[in-house]
């Protein structure tokens, strides 16, 4: 067997073939024994058991083989190659059906979030993500396809009174509250039920544009797609090719079309989870991106340039050009929220000063792959990040700080104790 793990699908097509194959052999040996002519005595005693003997000892080769490939499919993939999850009830699935109709385009497509109550709290990241629509340039009228994933009470009472299109998204046994850490096992939790959901929608028959609450829609991004892929996906660093796989992706945009390479994709990304443990999406998606099987199912995949779809990590230059802008290369929500308030503001002052809104919006219609350029302008640039392009030494800095803390507290205990 192959170090190299095998995908979810690959591993039960294996079992197939396998089982398949073992069925074949049978087949082909009850034949033979059903053409061989009889003959008497010993000769033919010595030829039915030793015929036999082939029959058992092959049947057990390919019992054997099957068992090991599908120990190793279940050991690996734990759940089996399609969705299920208990807690989608008729009754639940109804109400999200309802959600997802209510708030679809034309042509079953979505824009999607998830929200907790950390970030749904007054003056918080969700209200800045819904301001960010309504002061942006052709994006109010978005609102209206923009359904809330709530993943906890407080938030789903939060977006009822702000939002028509909310669900709330049940987890047994998880507590999605309060602000989780960056990595814990909170975080990592939240961001698989994430893409199990997203799985979820697709199987549904829904395309969607999946943003994450702390990325500001500043123009319409639905041009700026690439019209033949399957699955579109922003990037932390952009290498200037939307093709080339070396592009540091960032799960929490995502352009994706239903159909089932996507599903497949989906499904893979998913159960890859426990080939790469302790890894949250975007890891693991680096992980596979590459991936043999993504070529197999013939997934189209293409990384969309930073020039329109920004962030902290690799800021949009040209305000004439942005689409978004991602509050990534950032911890900590106060952090976050001083800064996307800035970058609101940049976008207010920018928004008051451009020559004309017909300009902006024929720049915003033109192709993803276009070379045009805008003649430099006077226009305000950002003025962010600030608290969070140093967001990352300082929670390192502090956990240093508490472990010091901590460990002379442990020492005065123990002088105290003797």
């Amino acid at each position: 067997m192959s170090s190299k793990s095998l995908s979810p699908v690959s591993a039960l097509v294996s079992v197939t073939v396998i089982g398949h194959n073992s069925t074949s052999v049978m087949e082909n040996l009850h034949n033979t024994t059903a053409a061989t002519p009889k003959a008497g005595g010993v000769h033919h005693s010595y030829h039915h058991h030793g015929l036999v003997r082939k029959i058992i000892k092959i049947a057990t080769v390919c019992v054997a083989v099957t068992l090991v490939s599908f120990l190793f499919y279940i050991c690996v993939f734990p759940g089996g190659g399609s969705y299920y999850d208990p807690l989608f009830s008729a009754k639940s699935q109804d109400s999200l059906d309802a959600v997802l109709r209510n708030a679809s385009m034309k042509n079953k497509t979505i824009i999607v979030t998830t929200l907790n109550d950390a970030w749904a709290e007054p003056n918080s990241i969700f209200d800045l993500f819904l301001e960010s629509f309504r002061i942006g340039n052709n994006t109010k009228r978005l609102l209206k396809h923009l359904v809330v994933i709530c993943l906890d009470q407080k938030a789903y009472a939060r977006c009822v009174a702000l939002h028509p299109h909310c669900y709330q998204l049940y987890t047994e046994g998880a507590n999605f509250t309060s602000e989780a850490a960056f990595m814990s096992s909170d975080y990592l939790h939240m961001m698989w039920r994430r893409i199990q959901f997203l799985t979820f929608i697709l199987e549904k028959g829904y395309s969607f544009v999946f943003t994450d609450t702390d990325i500001m829609w500043l123009r319409d991004p639905f041009p700026k797609f690439f019209p033949d892929a399957d699955f579109q996906i922003a990037c932390d660093y952009f290498q200037g090719d939307s093709y080339d796989v070396n592009n540091l992706p960032n799960g929490g945009f995502t352009y994706v079309i239903s159909n089932k390479r996507t599903t497949k994709f989906y499904n893979f990304w998913y159960f890859s989870r426990q080939a790469y443990p302790n890894n949250h999406d975007q890891g693991v998606l680096n992980k596979i991106k590459s991936d043999p099987f993504i070529t197999t199912i013939g997934l189209k995949m293409r990384f969309l340039d930073t020039k329109y779809f920004g962030g902290f990590c690799q800021p949009s230059k040209d305000l004439n050009l942005v689409c978004t802008m991602h509050a990534n290369c950032c911890v900590g929500l106060d952090n976050k929220v001083n800064d996307l308030k800035i970058l609101l503001q940049d976008w207010r002052n920018y928004m008051a000063l451009r020559p004309s809104s017909s300009s902006s919006s024929s720049l915003s219609s033109s192709s993803p792959s276009s070379n045009s350029t805008t003649t430099p302008t006077t226009m305000p640039s950002w003025t962010v990040p600030q608290n969070c392009s140093t967001s990352f030494q300082r929670q390192r800095s502090g956990r240093h700080l508490l472990f010091l803390f901590l460990e002379v507290k442990r020492q005065n205990d123990c002088e105290v104790q003797q």
